[in-house]
């Protein structure tokens, strides 16, 4: 399962660890993922979260209401009727210039749909946490990415998470980037997967969290009396298009402003993160490309395919939205001519046409991918169906 590689868990890829700051500047827990974003939050104290549960990103506001009532933080939980309303409740709080974040998962997630667009288009820096599950029907509680899919191209940012060591250290990092661009960003780890397996990690001292995030200070918010603004007028033929070109600019800025974020974070945790992760992608002959938990699977079967003498990498795809159509293409320019395969594993369906993922990746090489859909409502994937998969013993396009 996605969690044999729990030694591996808290190291984004191989020798991108400096010992010596993670010593000096950490300290190893045993944490869900769900309190590892939850733990991140709390170093973060932003001033207002709004909150409805659903499984299974209960646990996450679960720990944060604790830290409020043990007065570890000075956020105003604010406890709403609905997750639509959880998103309205957040729009109005950081147009009024307050530091803003919430979670949200799968119908939930759904049922914000209309208030996403609000946020993005108001270009408000609200943080997300989101466990991606399944959207019923059949009602399913267990993870797979249909939720975050469904919002793909709703003006968030969308980062992915493959453990818990990731979500801790990606929403401090999200925090920042969101207020530097001025956009919204979902934090996405899997459903269950992540959010509810206990692996070892490393958190960092709050005074470096602090330091990092530093204070927010908006240049323009509603409660500025001196320079009144309007916020969400209405834009007709002749402006909406330019709001809408000027949302598409502002996500041109995004991979350059996290690349140098993660470079800072670097300096006081010693993890390394870019926008994709390698792992022994020099000279394979086979690649397989995902997003989330199931990397660890995948790099568990590619060291056992390497003992019988294959040459598989992986690509592992951490920022979705936008995506890095060019690091990608950089990634792989020099093994997709020579490789025989390049296989995309995707954890949604995208019915009548193509897998998202498989789709951004074959525009992104100029190149026609194997496309294979994996984990829907929580199923299981193995080491053996990797492996499987990469010998061409499994040729139907699932891995069920």
């Amino acid at each position: 399962m996605q969690r044999l590689w729990r030694l591996r868990a808290g190291v984004p890829s191989e020798g991108n660890i400096n010992e010596e700051i993670m010593t000096k500047n950490t300290k190893k827990l045993a944490l869900t993922g769900a309190y590892a974003g939850a733990e991140a939050l709390k170093q973060i104290n932003p001033d207002v979260m709004a909150v409805y549960p659903i499984t299974p990103q209960t646990p996450i506001i679960e720990s944060y209401a604790k830290f409020c009532a043990d007065g570890e933080v000075e956020t105003e939980m604010i406890e709403v009727e609905s997750e639509h309303s959880a998103m309205s409740a957040c729009v109005g709080s950081s147009a009024a210039g307050a530091r803003t974040v919430t979670a949200s998962s799968s119908q939930g997630l759904a049922l914000m749909n209309e208030v996403l667009y609000i946020a993005s288009g108001l270009r408000l820096p609200i943080l997300m946490l989101v466990s991606a599950r399944a959207l019923a029907a059949p009602l399913n509680i267990h993870g797979d990415h249909s939720d975050v899919m469904g919002c793909r191209d709703s003006g968030w940012i969308q980062i992915f998470c493959a453990n818990s060591q990731e979500v801790y250290d990606k929403t401090i990092c999200a925090m920042l980037l969101a207020e530097k661009v001025k956009l919204p960003v979902m934090v996405i780890m899997d459903g269950f997967n992540t959010s509810h397996c206990v692996e070892n990690m490393e958190i960092l001292d709050a005074d470096a969290v602090k330091n990092f995030v530093g204070e927010y200070n908006p240049e323009q918010y509603l409660l500025d009396i001196d320079n009144p603004i309007t916020v969400g007028p209405v834009a007709l033929q002749n402006s909406y298009f330019e709001f809408r070109r000027d949302l598409e600019d502002a996500f041109e800025n995004v991979q350059g402003e996290l690349e140098k974020i993660y470079d800072d974070y670097e300096k006081i945790s010693g993890r390394k993160y870019g926008v994709v992760e390698e792992y022994k992608l020099e000279n394979a002959d086979k690649v397989l490309v995902v997003m989330g938990s199931v990397a660890g699977t995948i790099k568990d079967a590619i060291d056992e395919l390497e003992k019988s003498g294959e040459k598989v990498g992986l690509l592992e795809v951490s920022m979705f939205r936008p995506f890095p159509y060019e690091t990608i293409k950089n990634a792989i320019h020099h093994v997709s001519d020579k490789a025989k395969e390049v296989i995309v594993l995707d954890r949604n369906l995208t019915f009548g046409t193509k897998q998202v993922l498989a789709s951004e990746i074959t525009h992104a090489i100029k190149k026609e991918v194997r496309s294979v859909v994996y984990g829907l409502g929580g199923r299981d994937t193995f080491k053996k169906q990797i492996i499987e998969l990469v010998e061409g013993k499994n040729e139907t396009g699932f891995i069920m």
